[in-house]
């Protein structure tokens, strides 16, 4: 498992570059954003919300929501509370530091309640204990709410030189595709804890995942 003291190492100055950088290959973002099922009032949670750069957009389309994040990375968070506070919106978007498997809506948040969404956004990859993360966020769920899942697939309408290449750039950040975790959400669904759906995004570069606890 990785400790926040790794995960500040990697970031710690790839973070004033993240944004920028990252939009280039991490694509279905927005179209996560734009597809979520959300309500007046909702409390949306990121796990592994980085810079805030997802939570700063939801919260422009979406104002009538609250929106939540945490991130193991202190450094990520400091830059994230940054952003955050410069666009004022500490209102709302609420920031934690926690790891993903730990979540607990009232002792990482002090809420009274579940969330009615939660989404991980290119960060699942990243966490070796991606079956706890999973459970913890359905945990932290509401009845009939939807946990999201925007992540690397498997290239498979790609050529291989591309899918190579790929792979070696995100190893050097510890970003792997693990055919385990679609598996993991297929098996939740056979075991009827929820119902998936899934999407293909730019010929199955990634894939959007949408998960509706039952």
């Amino acid at each position: 498992m990785a400790t926040t003291e790794e995960m500040d190492r990697m970031y710690r100055w790839t973070r004033h570059v993240y944004d920028f950088s990252r939009k280039y290959y991490l694509l279905g973002r927005d179209r996560l954003l734009r597809e979520m099922e959300l309500h007046a009032g909702d409390r949306v949670l990121e796990i592994g919300c980085g810079t805030a750069r997802n939570l700063i957009e939801l919260a422009r389309m979406r104002r009538d929501v609250h929106c939540y994040g945490l991130d193991v990375s202190t450094e990520m968070l400091a830059t994230a509370a940054a952003q955050v506070k410069a666009r004022g919106l500490q209102d709302r978007i609420t920031l934690a530091h926690c790891f993903a498997e730990q979540l607990d809506s009232a002792k990482t948040f002090g809420l009274d309640a579940p969330f009615d969404a939660a989404f991980f956004s290119y960060s699942l990859s990243m966490i070796p204990p991606f079956r706890e993360a999973i459970d913890a966020a359905l945990r932290s769920l509401k009845r009939g709410s939807v946990l999201y899942v925007v992540d690397f697939w498997d290239q498979g309408r790609w050529p291989g030189l591309f899918r190579f290449m790929l792979k070696r750039w995100l190893d050097l950040f510890h970003v792997h595709f693990r055919p385990e975790l679609l598996e993991y959400l297929q098996e939740l669904d056979a075991r009827g804890i929820g119902s998936l759906t899934l999407k293909p995004i730019a010929g199955r570069y990634a894939y959007l995942a949408s998960f509706r606890k039952l």
